[in-house]
């Protein structure tokens, strides 16, 4: 269903109810995550919930910036809290740029600004897609400009029928492959928020610019310089119909594995899943968890020169059109895959169903995150704490340098 189907759906004016047999694929709010300004919003929201339960990943330095996020961990069930102890090495907590909310946060931005007036910034339109509407500036001059432009003298509120735009701080320090910028486009499937149960799609892949980068302030309007989007890329002169300037996150991570080391490499990609993770949670709270839904997400992730993951957006109706062979291979098993999950063996859906699909159902998905296999786990391991025995895995003398047996990870 697209996006204003699911809103007729379970608008109240219409009276429908969907019976136990029909599922939908978006939560009804499910612009919690996907809006630009809302996800910040509610990442904002979700750090101050964490200093107020006095957890350890709302920790910050001197700077005032988060010490702490999520733990390094390959194989074992993520619990930020009850697992801080046995993992002390975190991650960075600052996993999403500097932004803020246009117009509501014009004077806080303007502060900001002058900290650095050498930064630059990429504005956005918080309800649109596929590079629709983004630009770069690098003077607030660009910004009165752009104002005059849309007829606007000053900002004004969403409420008013004007469009909201959030501005972050450009990303001007992106890791490079020949000398190109690109971005991760990752697929993740949610099935519940409460409990919160997710997948992770193994097949992602790499958007590439088709113009070579450079921070030249001169190149600032080259959108083929600075927006991975293929709604844009394809109209480049460069654009490539046989690989759509699209590379296998496999072929990423080989790459990164031969030129950075398998160590740092593994660490990337667990910050990744648990950046992704930790945005989840943060929605969770304000998601209407209808039992008829799930959803498949497009993430966009930048990867900077530091092997330091951000994360760009969330997509709620990424794209299934293919532009190349191996593009609808992709597209397709993505589909036949997450409709395995949500209706194994090709039943009948039935919302009442706890969707745990068998393991020879996941096809290419593997389970990223399982909150209720995580919670009695963990209160397992509480009783055997107490009780004196081993933290390690069942059958094995446990030691503080020994990680938890597999469970949801991987």
């Amino acid at each position: 269903m697209s996006i204003q189907t699911i809103r007729n759906v379970f608008s109240v004016d219409t009276g429908y109810r969907l019976s136990d047999d029909q599922m939908v694929n978006h939560f009804p709010n499910h612009y919690e995550l996907t809006r630009k300004d809302l996800l910040v919003k509610n990442i904002k929201r979700y750090r101050k919930d964490l200093e107020k339960e006095g957890s350890p990943l709302a920790e910050k330095d001197d700077n005032g910036k988060y010490n702490y996020l999520g733990l390094h961990t390959k194989r074992c069930t993520f619990n930020s809290f009850n697992l801080f102890n046995m993992f002390p090495r975190f991650f960075g907590a600052d996993f999403v740029p500097v932004t803020f909310m246009l117009p509501a946060d014009y004077n806080l931005f303007v502060e900001e600004y002058r900290k650095n007036p050498s930064s630059t910034w990429i504005m956005k339109p918080c309800g649109k897609a596929q590079g629709k509407g983004i630009f770069l500036i690098n003077k607030l001059s660009q910004i009165k400009k752009w104002s005059r432009d849309s007829r606007t003298s000053t900002f004004v509120a969403a409420s008013s029928g004007k469009e909201a735009y959030v501005i972050s701080l450009y990303i001007d320090n992106p890791l490079l492959i020949g000398g190109k910028k690109f971005d991760l486009r990752l697929y993740v499937l949610v099935t519940t928020y409460r409990p919160l149960k997710c997948y992770m799609y193994k097949l992602g892949f790499c958007r590439f610019c088709t113009v070579k980068y450079t921070p030249s302030t001169s190149e600032l309007d080259n959108m083929f310089v600075h927006l991975t989007n293929v709604a844009i890329q394809r109209h480049g002169d460069d654009y490539n119909h046989v690989h759509g300037g699209k590379w296998t996150v496999s072929n990423l991570r080989l790459y990164l594995e031969s030129t950075r080391g398998k160590e740092v490499t593994s660490r990337l990609f667990d910050q990744i899943h648990w950046i992704v993770v930790q945005s989840l949670k943060a929605v969770a709270p304000v998601m209407n968890n209808d039992k008829h839904c799930f959803e498949c997400y497009g993430y966009d992730i930048i990867i900077d020169d530091k092997l330091k993951p951000w994360l760009i957006e969330v997509n709620a109706s990424p794209s299934l059109t293919s532009s190349t062979a191996n593009d609808r291979i992709l597209k397709y098993n993505l589909i036949n895959d997450t409709l395995n999950i949500v209706t194994p063996n090709g039943d009948i859906p039935d919302c009442r169903w706890n969707r745990s699909p068998p393991r020879e159902a996941l096809g290419n998905y593997q389970v990223l995150y399982d909150e209720e296999q995580a919670q009695s786990e963990n209160a397992e391991r509480d009783l055997r704490s107490r009780s004196g025995q081993s933290l390690g895995s069942k059958g094995t003398k446990g030691s503080a340098g020994v990680r938890p047996a597999a469970a949801t990870w991987k």
